[in-house]
């Protein structure tokens, strides 16, 4: 095998060694049963890119408490949820020597309205979005809500865990001035801003001990007019290095209506390489860059620059889930991005999130259909699952 630097291996803080530097980022590849357990096929998807090389593959969007799902696909882990699939899921993960880690997360204001209920740090009353605002005893509860998660996680034999502080989500919004309006502990300033991230991380190791990955997913900017900025997050990662966090992902965007969107669009080549870049000023933790990566080229001068200790992939994986193998086997292959005309908002993640389902069994082949009908089936889908949940966790 030809040693690009994808192939060498990475330890972590905790000790744990990745096999390579290839990692498929969280998606929420929606493809849970309705109430909150894994399914056959997201058990063999995850087989598939375990076989596919990346040495860490990351679940999206698991929760510990279902009142803030992001959608009716997304898992659930506690006490009650269907632990022999979890297992199954863990064991599917690790095959190939591959670590398979659960993204821990709370929508927040994002919950998905239909089952579930919209907090954030500050109330909120925008034509496209609301939500309540969380109280003191809310925020307290938190960290325990994300250690407990954290502590089956492990027990079920998952490989360490994401907290996800990205996107536009709960831990995300506390951290951006925009959503957090606050103006007690945990709003005004940068360290007030971070004080809920930094607690979960506290009782996320207490519950997991020090020797099981915890990782974070930060966004460099929310590109969004009044949100997180660089200089903000530069200081937020001044003081997770003082934390026992073992990775932190550096990503960036929101899904707050009015964030800036498809950022392919405007850049050529990776996101957030040149923010990762200035981030080696303030923190030694392994750093993982995601987006925009679309050749191994692109790849490896992240790795060779410092940008990166490991690149993510998404969508790269959705369209080739064998990318890394090929890679690290020196192939010169990339994957062909197809471009969509007209694509509704939200349609082309549709897309991405069908072809998942394709892959596992559960749906159409969408190579054959628009954004537009990916969208359709994708909200159809969303729509049936309703029922399910609620008849469990209402």
């Amino acid at each position: 095998m030809t040693d690009t630097g994808l192939s060498s291996s990475l330890t972590l803080p905790c000790g744990v060694v990745l096999k390579n530097r290839c990692a498929k980022s969280a998606m929420s590849d929606s493809l849970g049963d309705g109430r909150g357990n894994p399914t056959d096929g997201q058990v063999a998807l995850y087989s598939r890119w375990a076989y596919g090389g990346a040495g860490l593959l990351i679940v999206g969007e698991v929760h510990g408490d279902p009142q803030y799902l992001e959608k009716p696909g997304n898992l659930v882990m506690r006490s009650d949820s269907d632990h022999r699939r979890f297992r199954e899921l863990a064991a599917a993960g690790r095959e190939n020597n591959a670590h398979l880690w659960l993204q821990l997360g709370h929508a927040g204001a994002l919950a998905y309205p239909p089952c579930g209920r919209p907090v954030g740090p500050s109330a909120l009353d925008l034509p496209e979005l609301s939500c309540d605002a969380m109280t003191l005893p809310e925020i307290a509860n938190l960290p325990g809500f994300f250690a407990e998660t954290a502590r089956l996680a492990r027990e079920l034999g998952f490989g360490g865990v994401q907290l996800h502080a990205a996107h536009g989500f709960l831990l995300s919004q506390f951290l951006s001035p925009r959503f957090n309006l606050r103006g007690d502990a945990y709003g005004g300033g940068v360290a007030n801003r971070v004080r809920l991230l930094v607690e979960v991380i506290e009782q996320v190791r207490a519950a997991v001990g020090p020797d099981f990955p915890v990782a974070i997913k930060l966004n460099s900017s929310d590109g969004i007019e009044g949100g997180l900025g660089a200089e903000d997050a530069l200081q937020m990662l001044r003081i997770l290095d003082q934390t026992s966090v073992d990775l932190i992902e550096i990503s960036g965007g929101s899904y707050f209506p009015g964030a800036q969107k498809q950022l392919a669009q405007r850049r050529s080549g990776p996101y957030f390489t040149e923010f990762t870049l200035d981030a080696r000023n303030c923190t030694e933790k392994p750093l993982m860059v995601t987006g925009g990566f679309k050749t191994r080229e692109q790849a490896e001068l992240a790795l060779e620059s410092g940008a990166a200790d490991i690149v993510g992939m998404a969508r790269a994986l959705v369209l080739n889930p064998e990318l890394p193998q090929d890679w690290m086997e020196g192939k010169a292959v990339q994957p062909e991005f197809p471009v969509f005309s007209e694509a509704p908002e939200g349609g082309v993640t549709a897309w991405y999130t069908m072809k998942l389902a394709e892959y596992a069994g559960c749906g159409p082949r969408v190579d054959t259909i628009l954004a537009r009908q990916a969208l359709e089936l994708y909200d159809q889908r969303d729509q049936d699952r309703v029922r399910l949940w609620n008849e469990r966790f209402l």
